[in-house]
């Protein structure tokens, strides 16, 4: 069974960093893409980034380029988004979710489902 686990989430002051993991099982890595979504308090999921697990190709949403960086290790089975001075907008929920690249929404066709995230606060 197809399993995304998410981590690294904390509080940080306004400009501060962290690091998210997104650790996976339960399938071949480099056959779905991977997307990094954030739900904030009464909005839905938001599309941040993707990495293309097969050939390395990105996308940012425009509020987070220069800011956030997706990576992978395929050796590990892991996608990465390194996040370098966060503010207070980017307080959200964050998950990892199969996609097509390209696409807008996860790929629920896969069994997959939202897993339990992990909070994200960047305080003032």
């Amino acid at each position: 069974e197809m399993e995304l686990v998410e981590s690294g989430g904390g509080l940080v002051h306004d400009g501060g960093s962290l690091r998210l993991s997104c650790t996976t099982s339960g399938y071949r890595f480099d056959a779905y893409s991977i997307g990094w979504f954030r739900q904030a308090p009464g909005k839905g999921h938001e599309l941040i980034s993707c990495i293309n697990t097969y050939d390395g190709d990105t996308y940012y949403k425009e509020t987070v380029k220069g800011r956030f960086t997706i990576s992978k290790d395929n050796a590990k089975k892991t996608v990465y988004l390194q996040m370098n001075d966060l503010k207070p907008d980017d307080t959200a929920v964050y998950y990892c979710a199969p996609m097509i690249f390209g696409f807008q929404s996860p790929l629920f066709e896969t069994g997959w489902t939202w897993g339990q995230g992990t909070q994200v606060t960047g305080s003032s």
